[in-house]
């Protein structure tokens, strides 16, 4: 018996990430794409849940469980992959139950699926009493996806290279944001592709994204979402999420997150913010909606 057997659960949120801005600055020779994006968290999201067990055991619940379960066996999930991969470092038997309370859309642009494998390794590091630092299981979680390190910090961070370079930041300024899905899931190999048929120019580094993060009006204005364009033409409904949330009364910014189809607003605070999603809510029942807080 494992000496975790009486080990009580452990539970870590996994927030949704969203890009505030996302400029692909160049491809690199193994077709991988360099960026510079500013990621943000909110305090939503899935949840990870880690027991002990007899062997391993994989169990997907919530309202995006049938979805999720539809594209792949528990073997394909980053979950699994996350939880097996700590395992071997560790040198120990993965004998544990883990649960993936599915809250948040599938393929929709905000780190879903890396933000689970992350919220999976800072578990199991719990649950086995490790005691490895977040940057220790950064290594680990790069091996796993371009975006899965920052989800280990729950902080808003600089993100440059394909996702490796992480630099914390302080924001400066507070707001609450509104999240709306068309529940279209839309894949992100295909967004890239027409990004690249469209021969667009790839964007320059900015010259001072630490100044341009901490000031929202120059966010807003020297910045975008270099895909966007891109997700509108492959999923019409995007624009239509774009098109809602600028309607909105009180709203600073309003982006599309990542490859699409999750599309943000931000405000004042999480009560305007609220209060808006209420108002997509009875305009278009059939969306996802979420009203939160920046972490």
């Amino acid at each position: 018996m494992p000496l975790w057997a009486a080990q009580a659960p452990v539970s870590v949120v996994a927030p949704a990430k969203v890009n505030l801005f996302l400029h692909i600055t160049g491809r690199r020779d193994n077709g991988y794409h360099e960026l510079e994006s500013l990621f943000a968290f909110t305090h939503q999201g899935d949840v990870v849940r880690v027991a002990a067990a007899a062997d391993y055991t994989f169990e997907i619940t919530g309202p995006f469980a049938d979805v999720l379960a539809g594209m792949g066996g528990a073997g394909d999930n980053l979950v699994t992959k996350a939880a097996l991969a700590l395992a071997k470092k560790a040198g120990l038997e993965p004998a544990v139950a883990i649960t993936l309370e599915k809250n948040l859309p599938v393929a929709a642009g905000i780190g879903g699926g890396s933000a689970d494998a992350a919220a999976t390794l800072m578990a199991l590091n719990r649950f086995w009493k490790l005691g490895l630092a977040t940057d220790e299981l950064a290594g680990l979680a790069l091996s796993l996806g371009a975006d899965v390190p920052a989800c280990l910090y729950h902080q808003p961070l600089l993100v440059r290279g394909i996702g490796e370079e992480l630099e914390p930041v302080s924001l400066g300024w507070h707001a609450g944001i509104l999240l709306v899905n068309p529940k279209v899931p839309l894949s992100t190999p295909a967004v890239f592709k027409a990004f690249h048929g469209s021969e667009a120019d790839f964007d320059e580094p900015l010259d001072a994204a630490l100044a341009v993060a901490q000031d929202l009006q120059r966010l807003k204005s020297e910045t975008h979402n270099s895909l966007e364009m891109s997700a509108k033409n492959i999923c019409p409904a995007v624009e239509e999420c774009l098109k809602a949330l600028g309607e909105l009364p009180g709203v600073k910014l309003v982006r599309m997150s990542g490859s699409g189809a999750t599309c943000f607003a931000l405000f004042e605070g999480e009560a305007a913010a609220e209060g808006a999603g209420k108002l997509i809510a009875q305009k278009h029942p059939d969306w996802w909606v979420m009203a939160d807080r920046l972490a």
